[in-house]
């Protein structure tokens, strides 16, 4: 089940503490938003089955289980953007929730003003992923294809579908725009999460890892020792007969 135009509004919080979840969920619907809140994974899981929303606001220690897992296979399955909120502010934790896919992560206690300002950016930004680009089209590597079509969020290698997760996404969309030119891991990080630290950089390098693991044996992204990467996949017509 993909996101679609009637979620753009529809915000799950998964949050145990009922004063929390239910200030966030006032914050929210301040702004705007229609939100659902749950205080265990299992009626999550369940609200998934049945409706993907715009955005996943989730806590890390439920009493029914451990929100990493969570969001692990909800990435799996789902084209959803996520934040952690979390008191868990370990960097090694912040880390770990990028590394699965996370979108943001917000530590307890918190502002409403930042809140709602960090969900607004990643919907945006998550949206924008999905609007028609110059960079759709067929790319070749060899002899593979790679399909890459931003308007319906799809992206197939050889004809077969290939579920990224949307960091993922936007990492290699990133780096398909930016086609034969280097871009470091600081410009990813800035790009596609808002995020310059170094501590983070090695976010990226576990990122492309998983990304050029879905993408099969043919090469699409070069290395460039020291500094990033490149998207080395062509198009057609720049091929000389």
């Amino acid at each position: 089940m993909d996101a679609s135009s009637e979620n753009v509004n529809v915000i799950y919080v998964v949050e145990d503490h009922d004063l929390i979840r239910e200030g966030v969920k006032q914050y929210l619907e301040l702004s705007g938003y229609k939100v659902q809140g749950f205080s265990t994974l299992a009626a999550a899981k369940e609200a998934f089955a049945r409706f993907v929303p715009a955005l996943l606001i989730q806590d890390v220690m439920l009493p029914d289980g451990d929100g990493f897992s969570f969001v692990k296979q909800i990435k799996a399955q789902y084209d959803c953007p996520v934040i952690f909120m979390t008191a868990r502010t370990e960097e090694s934790d912040r880390i770990m929730g990028f590394e699965l896919g996370a979108d943001d992560y917000i530590s307890k206690p918190f502002s409403p003003k930042e809140l709602v300002l960090r969900v607004q950016a990643v919907i945006r930004r998550f949206n924008h992923t999905k609007a028609k680009s110059a960079d759709d089209g067929l790319l070749y590597s060899g002899d593979h294809i790679m399909m890459f079509d931003t308007k319906e969020h799809r992206l197939t290698v050889d004809g077969v579908d290939v579920i990224f997760t949307a960091a993922e996404w936007r990492i290699l969309g990133y780096l398909v725009k930016n086609s034969h030119h280097l871009v470091t891991r600081a410009q990813i990080l800035e790009q596609c999460f808002d995020y310059n630290f170094d501590s983070y950089e090695r976010i990226v390098d576990t990122h492309i890892k998983n990304i050029r693991s879905k993408l099969g044996e043919a090469q699409w992204i070069e290395t460039v020792r020291g500094y990033g990467y490149r998207f080395i996949g062509y198009r057609k017509e720049s091929v000389v007969e």
